[in-house]
């Protein structure tokens, strides 16, 4: 772990935390709240906001720690840009809608998650690839 592994892995973290507030905590708060009985009061939710942390902790890390390994010597935004798409794609995608399956959520409430956290995702991506620009591997 080098000092730009540790930058970009704090940066993407803080990053990743804001975004999520604003795509679950605004954005789609309404939407939540039209299930309640799908997920834990907020009052409840808050005593487990450690366990948040540090799942955001660890999908920061991992997130950079693959850029960091796979990138290559082509223009840092595109390959960012792709990168976050490859990862929403492997991740929220699936998994909102393997929760669309389990659970009675209404259709555009997952399409909503989709898009918004895949956008996030997205970003994340041209993010790191911008912290590790000029570093890419050969």
């Amino acid at each position: 772990m080098d000092k730009r592994f540790l930058i970009a892995w704090a940066a993407v973290f803080a990053l990743w935390m804001a975004g999520s507030y604003v795509v679950h905590g605004v954005l789609l708060y309404s939407d939540y709240a039209r299930v309640p009985n799908l997920y834990r009061p907020p009052a409840e939710a808050q005593s487990y906001f450690p366990l948040m942390l540090l799942a955001h902790m660890i999908m920061a890390g991992a997130f950079v720690w693959i850029y960091a390994r796979g990138s290559e010597a082509k223009p840092w935004l595109g390959q960012g840009l792709r990168f976050g798409l490859t990862v929403a794609l492997l991740t929220v995608v699936p998994t909102y809608t393997i929760y669309y399956v389990v659970q009675p959520l209404p259709g555009l409430h997952v399409i909503k998650q989709i898009v918004f956290d895949g956008i996030l995702l997205i970003m994340l991506g041209a993010v790191v690839a911008f912290l590790y620009r000029g570093h890419e591997r050969a």
